[in-house]
């Protein structure tokens, strides 16, 4: 654990992880619950995302404007996002007014009174959302593929659920999720920046301290099945988004996936972005990232190009994987892991991304891992680590997920005999 990071379990389980960063004068606090879409049932789909939005919308001390106006007079910042395992509400702000930020952040979390008004209103603001996303096509591929690779599961299912479903939540649904998923054994208070330790244990004592741990919620093994979905539709790009089952976060073989996304496709130097754009004019946009959840994960390889090359360019993203297994030089694998510990350190000097990572890293191992031991499970993949895990993938099923002038695109078993070759 680094020196200056302490962590306190209160005895209903509420844990509390602090990182005093001397020199500032602001701090970052928030409550990350773990309660994601992957945690809801399939008629609940999407309420996990619903309830992060009813959170700003008045509780039995502040309306909906008085949650802003409080963290906003003091210059401060609020917001949440929902993602597939968590839900995390977090505010900035300065030194003095910490106490002030942790207040409201305990308030919304714990005291949402779901007025059926102000749920109707949010209710259209979801569905706006929904259709701007149907409208982003590179935004909805990433729905598309998740629900292509995990089909018939909560992780395959779209953090904001099907607008039928948005519109048939009831308040009362929305507390027996709270009551099912926002127990104290499910939250993690972190903070990062000016903050005093034992403080914010008191704090955290007088506001949550009451609560009763909750019955431990066993989610579904996510099973990563593949497969294609082909939306073929008069656009100016064709959307090409490919992936293959990688490694959990609970793997140290994250961190192959990590170094072998980035060498492949991570940056202007990368494989993809090489031969891809700057050799053969294929495309603009082309990356590779290696997403990872508890039990699964996901090294995945997006481009947009025209329909007059979206065949050639799948060609060359799977020729280039399959490259990756036989020629991963050293010098490249150290150019990756030099980006990568570059890449999260120089993200670590804010007191949100250190907010961030106690609260995360503490929700899976129920520890901080201290900075020097990440950097040596970076340094010690080499190239030959890279190589297996290239080829171990390039066996795998593929997941494909194709939109826009896409009729020329090779299908998913095509892929997978060419990765296979």
């Amino acid at each position: 654990m680094n020196d200056s990071v302490q962590i306190t379990t209160l005895d209903n389980g509420f844990r509390i992880v602090t990182e005093n960063m001397p020199g500032l004068k602001s701090a970052s606090l928030g409550v990350w619950v773990s309660a994601g879409c992957r945690h809801e049932r399939l008629e609940q789909n999407g309420i996990a995302h619903f309830l992060e939005h009813m959170a700003f919308k008045g509780t039995h001390k502040r309306n909906a404007l008085e949650i802003a106006e409080t963290i906003e007079n003091v210059g401060g910042y609020i917001n949440a996002y929902t993602s597939r395992e968590m839900t995390a509400y977090y505010v900035r702000v300065l030194e003095d007014d910490v106490p002030l930020a942790m207040d409201v952040i305990s308030d919304i979390v714990l005291n949402s009174i779901f007025d059926p008004k102000e749920l109707e209103i949010e209710r259209g603001v979801i569905l706006q959302e929904i259709g701007q996303s149907m409208d982003t096509p590179d935004d909805i591929i990433f729905d598309w593929l998740q629900e292509t690779a995990y089909p018939d599961q909560s992780m395959g299912r779209a953090i904001l659920g099907p607008a039928e479903r948005v519109r048939a939540f009831s308040r009362e649904d929305l507390q027996n999720f709270v009551g099912e998923h926002y127990g104290p054994e499910q939250m993690v208070l972190a903070a990062a920046g000016a903050v005093d330790h034992d403080k914010l244990v008191q704090a955290a004592n007088e506001a949550f301290g009451h609560l009763k741990p909750t019955p431990k919620f066993i989610t579904a093994k996510a099973a990563f099945i593949g497969g294609e979905v082909r939306n073929v539709k008069d656009l100016e790009q064709a959307h090409f988004a490919l992936s293959l089952e990688s490694a959990s976060y609970l793997d140290d073989e994250i961190y192959t996936a990590q170094i072998y996304a980035t060498a492949l496709g991570g940056g202007m130097s990368s494989r993809l972005f090489q031969e891809a754009r700057e050799k053969r004019g294929l495309c603009y946009s082309i990356y590779a990232s290696a997403g990872a959840f508890a039990d699964s994960g996901m090294m995945t390889i997006y481009a947009g190009t025209s329909g007059d090359d979206v065949a050639g360019l799948a060609n060359i993203t799977v020729d280039e994987l399959k490259r990756a297994a036989e020629d991963m030089s050293d010098e490249e694998v150290a150019r990756a892991r030099a980006q990568m510990k570059a890449g999260m350190l120089m993200g670590l000097e804010g007191a949100s991304s250190r907010c961030e990572r106690l609260a995360r890293t503490v929700s899976i191992f129920n520890r901080v891992p201290h900075l020097d031991e990440v950097i040596a499970k970076i340094d010690a993949v080499d190239a030959k680590r890279v190589k297996s895990f290239a080829t171990e993938l390039c066996a795998k099923p593929p997941a494909l997920a194709l939109y826009g002038p896409v009729a020329d695109a090779p299908d998913v078993a095509q892929i997978a005999k060419r990765l296979a070759a």
